[in-house]
This record gives C-alpha cells, sequence and structure tokens, in this order.
C-alpha cells in the first residue's frame, strides 16, 4: 500500500511520519536522555518490524517499506536527540536566597 503513486500510498507515508514525530514527543517525555533516543528508536522499529512480519507471514521486501521506516527511524531519532538535548542543556537555576523564613 505504501507508494508515491496513489493517494492512499502516500497518506499512508504521511502518517508514518506523523507518528514518528509524535514519538519523538514521546521519547521526550518519557526517556529525557539525549544519548538513549536512538537505542529506543530502533528497539520500536525493531518490534514494528518482527510485527509486520508476523502479520504478513513473510519479511517486507519493498523498497518503499524500507525507505519509509528508514526516513522515520532518522526522523524520529534527530527530532527526539533535539529535543532531549534542550531540556538537558537548560541552566541549572542557583540561588543564593534562604529555603525557609523560620
Amino acid at each position: 500500500i505504501l507508494g508515491f503513486s496513489t493517494p492512499p500510498g502516500r497518506l499512508s507515508m504521511m502518517a508514518f511520519i506523523l507518528n514518528a514525530l509524535t514519538c519523538a514527543l514521546g521519547l521526550l517525555y518519557f526517556i529525557r536522555r539525549g544519548k538513549q533516543c536512538l537505542d529506543f528508536t530502533v528497539t520500536v522499529h525493531f518490534f514494528h518490524l518482527l510485527g509486520c512480519w508476523v502479520y504478513n507471514s513473510r519479511f517486507p521486501a519493498t523498497l518503499t517499506w524500507w525507505l519509509v521506516h528508514i526516513v522515520c527511524t532518522a526522523l524520529m531519532a534527530a527530532i527526539g536527540e533535539y529535543l532531549c538535548m534542550r531540556i538537558e542543556l537548560r541552566e541549572i537555576p542557583l540561588t543564593s536566597a534562604p529555603k525557609s523564613n523560620v
């Protein structure tokens, strides 16, 4: 069903890309570590590959399927790492005010 020539194929590819963007936000909220984003991204896509293999009873062999998933993996990892690094590199507030007014 994936392909550039038909509207359902383009819609499916767009859904995969939007899924990669929302999963990048998931990496931000659940992982919060830039170094681990690539690991979790590859793990999620590996389990998706296994699920597709079991569901279809054959290994995915089409070039468009592989291209879409490679692009989505790269997009998810890059955006997730960028978002996590922005959180990690925030300044630590250092205040000299007393904690309590005893």
